[in-house]
């Protein structure tokens, strides 16, 4: 598939824009490291002084280099065992960021009358914050375990399962289509990691749009659209209203 420089910032393969974006119904977000600026799980578990170890499975997870993502969280999970429930906060506060042209990219999209996903391998802690900061319509994410104050090292099954891996975004996506009584054709899927292969690949295959944001090499290399440098409404370039 021929891939064009559309800017010095952005790459795109298999379309020609302009594309409508009142054409689309949906945009899907992955939150780490896509909406927001850091892998949560990482900064938790520097309180537990485990980040190195936790941050190159998670790396090399984004990477596609680990192929099963429920086993890869479980043991970056395991490692947080015992650190306080009082660290999801000092993360959120401290170190959490919104990344650049996240509020205009999602703003547009709404203006259109566009519904807004957020998906999410992460959790829900910092995902329901981002969401309502964010005035994002939808979320699905993980809901760590808590007890007398302290994460356990595990999840608590939520009545869609246990774990919002790549399959299950994929198939959060394709749910959501039909609430909303559209197609993935109708949709956006954006995501940097492995995980978000699966959502991305639904949308670009049925005519959709699948857009990388400073993304994984193995991820930029399947999006159609490949944002490399600059903030999230870059994406805009490729639309006219």
């Amino acid at each position: 598939m021929t891939t064009t420089e559309f800017t010095p910032n952005m790459v795109i393969q298999g379309f020609t824009p302009p594309l409508k974006l009142s054409n689309f119904k949906l945009i899907a977000f992955d939150m780490d490291s896509t909406l927001i600026n850091i892998e949560c799980i990482d900064e938790i578990a520097d309180a537990a002084g485990r980040k190195a170890e936790v941050a190159a499975i998670t790396e090399a997870a984004m990477r596609g280099e680990i192929t099963d993502f429920k086993d890869s969280l479980r043991r970056r999970l395991a490692l947080l065992k015992g650190v306080s429930a009082e660290s999801l906060e000092a993360v959120y506060t401290q170190r959490l960021q919104i990344n650049p042209g996240a509020k205009e990219l999602i703003d547009a999209c709404q203006k259109v009358g566009m519904k807004v996903l957020l998906v999410s391998g992460g959790f829900t802690y910092f995902a329901d914050k981002v969401k309502a900061r964010l005035n994002i319509d939808f979320a699905k994410s993980n809901l760590l375990e808590i007890q007398n104050g302290k994460l356990t090292g595990k999840l608590i099954t939520q009545s869609w399962g246990e774990i919002c891996d790549g399959e299950e975004k994929r198939r959060t996506v394709l749910s959501t289509c039909e609430e909303l009584g559209i197609t993935p054709a109708q949709a956006i899927a954006m995501g940097d990691g492995a995980n978000d292969l699966p959502m991305m690949k639904l949308c670009a295959d049925a005519g959709g749009l699948s857009v990388a944001y400073h993304a994984k090499p193995k991820v930029r290399e399947q999006a159609m659209v490949a944002i490399n440098a600059g903030g999230l409404d870059t994406l805009l370039q490729v639309f006219v209203t």
